[in-house]
């Protein structure tokens, strides 16, 4: 293995730190020949050595107070894994998690892994046919659900599925026949460490499963290394992040914001700032309660914290960085404001951060420019590239192996139809400039991205179509005032039948999760088709908001993210 720094990465780090005042990167060297070692990227290993080395250190800082170092989560997992292998959890079985970010979700997570066991984190808003596929898809025998939830997920269990823990100690429902259901207190009484896993665990064995949108189909398992998840957020990526930062974990576990980063953060031995999830009102108490010094911002959330009134505490902060993405055109008022710097950056849940800007980018809505270790192309529909200012789809490779995903999980046409010629296929067409900035253009798959949330299409028409008075379902993103889409949806009615939107609503928040649920619906006779029957969404989309759409939100009706 070789690992080597090259020139232009070194000076753009050097830009990235400003005047050179700042700490030291963690990494400006990326692995050019072969994984990570082990000790640095396998999370087993990579916490013994941080407990060792930093023992009183802290990992992790709670609301309320509550701190974790590394010494004491050492001990933690070290005792939910043996009581998971007491359960029967080994070396390579799946595990799945239907949890909020949560001490209980980050514990069992690490334990998991501690064990080389995979985990496969579930949102808990899935409902009806999307959690049914999720679990079947996820081929798990062992779940830890949250008590909201369980009914739910009994109801849509796989007939390999045999034994569920749930989050607390309270009466469980009678289960289903083959189904055993154990109270929190069997994964956190004190026990022994499990013993070693019978093999050692490798940087390129599966870590993961995560499951992201689907384009025309339901979503995918993607399948992740020990190396890609380091790869994706580690120092050779966010090279802007030092070993002394703490980043804020307030995006979920079932997304890379929340996984990646808090299982990267444990192997780097740097720390993070755990809250149940993104509220705009509490944002920067919650940055100074706990010493927060950087932060991932969806674009809306950056829009939100703008557009609250000017604060004379607005510096007041030890935050020092954020990541905005996308970028928009919110970067230079929130730096001014609020005395961070802005980065920007591009990533999905296949991928390792190929693209990332500077501090502070001049432009608005860049996604940044290619990171050492990744090569970037932007092909046509041939995999022939484009030239400067050129509309073109981005692929990319990796230098080291399983830097990225390795495959869709019992999905093998869509794993080759994405890494078709040796290059990973985004799906997203990007336009780069004669400075060398790539800017994202649009989504070349039928996906819907809301508030970081990426959703499919098809999945919304699924639950659509089981109305009987709908015909014909089409949904399709429109923009959003605050930032990347909301859903529109498009119905034809079957003959005889008579559509209300209010009822449709109705009829689907028992069946899809609250970031699903469209905002907008169109009712007209017949769906334009091709000759070949094919919807055009493309027309759909080019007449996006009509005069004759119907709000929900204008109708009085929000839909809200459960609590949990």
């Amino acid at each position: 293995m070789r690992i080597q720094t090259t020139d232009s990465q070194s000076k753009l780090n050097m830009n990235d730190r400003g005047t050179g005042n700042e700490k030291v990167p963690l990494s400006t060297a990326y692995v050019a020949e072969g994984t990570y070692p082990a000790d640095i990227c396998v999370l087993r290993y990579a916490l013994e050595r941080n407990a060792r080395a930093k023992p009183n250190d802290i990992f992790a800082a709670f609301e309320g107070g509550e701190r974790w170092t590394f010494a004491q989560i050492l001990r933690q997992v070290e005792s939910l894994a043996g009581n998971l292998h007491e359960l029967g959890v080994r070396q390579g079985d799946h595990v799945v998690l239907v949890l909020p970010t949560s001490a209980l979700a980050l514990r069992a997570m690490f334990a998991i892994n501690y064990l080389g066991a995979v985990y496969a984190p579930v949102n808990p808003a899935l409902k009806g046919s999307s959690l049914t596929h999720v679990l079947h898809d996820a081929g798990a025998a062992f779940a830890i659900v949250h008590d909201s939830v369980l009914d739910r997920v009994l109801a849509a269990a796989p007939p390999g599925l045999t034994t569920i823990v749930r989050s607390s100690e309270e009466t469980a429902p009678a289960p289903p026949a083959g189904i055993a259901i154990h109270g929190v207190s069997v994964l956190t009484r004190p026990a022994a460490p499990p013993p070693a896993p019978p093999k050692p665990i490798r940087p390129f064995d599966l870590q993961s499963i995560i499951y992201t949108s689907g384009t025309t189909g339901r979503s995918k398992g993607v399948l992740s290394s020990y190396m890609h998840s380091y790869s994706c957020v580690g120092p050779d990526a966010w090279n802007c992040l030092t070993a002394d930062d703490r980043q804020l974990l307030h995006m979920p576990i079932f997304h890379i914001g929340g996984a990646f980063i808090a299982c990267v953060s444990l192997c780097v031995g740097s720390s993070i700032a755990v809250v149940s999830h993104f509220r705009t009102e509490a944002f920067w108490d919650q940055i100074r309660e706990l010493e927060v010094t950087s932060a991932f911002l969806l674009g809306a959330m950056a829009t939100f914290l703008l557009k609250q009134p000017p604060h004379p505490r607005d510096r007041h902060h030890g935050l020092r960085m954020v990541f905005i993405v996308p970028l928009g055109q919110s970067g230079p008022a929130f730096h001014a404001r609020f005395g961070v710097d802005v980065f920007t950056l591009f990533n999905m849940t296949e991928i390792c951060t190929p693209l990332i800007s500077r501090a502070n980018p001049s432009k608005d809505s860049i996604c940044g420019r290619p990171r050492a270790g990744v090569e970037v192309r932007l092909v046509d529909e041939n995999d022939c590239s484009v030239g400067i200012g050129e509309v073109g789809q981005l692929i990319l490779r990796t230098e080291a192996p399983w830097a990225m995903n390795h495959g869709y999980n019992n999905n093998p046409q869509a794993t080759a139809d994405a890494w078709r010629n040796g290059w990973f296929h985004t799906g997203d067409a990007f336009i780069r400039d004669a400075d060398g900035d790539y800017r994202f253009v649009d989504r070349l798959k039928d996906a819907i991205r809301r508030r970081g949330e990426n959703i499919s299409s098809y999945e919304i028409e699924v639950e659509l179509l089981s109305h009987p008075g709908i015909r014909e379902a089409a949904a399709i993103p429109v923009p959003s005032e605050f930032s990347e889409d909301e859903v529109l949806v498009v119905l034809a009615p079957a003959a005889g039948a008579s559509l209300d939107p209010q009822e449709i609503i109705q009829h689907l928040l028992p069946r899809m999760a609250h970031h699903m649920v469209p905002r907008f619906i169109r009712i007209i006779d017949e769906l334009p088709k091709t000759p070949t029957a094919k919807v055009e969404k493309h027309i759909l989309r080019s007449e996006g908001v009509t005069a004759d759409t119907w709000d929900r939100e204008r109708a009085g009706i929000p839909v809200r993210r459960e609590k949990i």
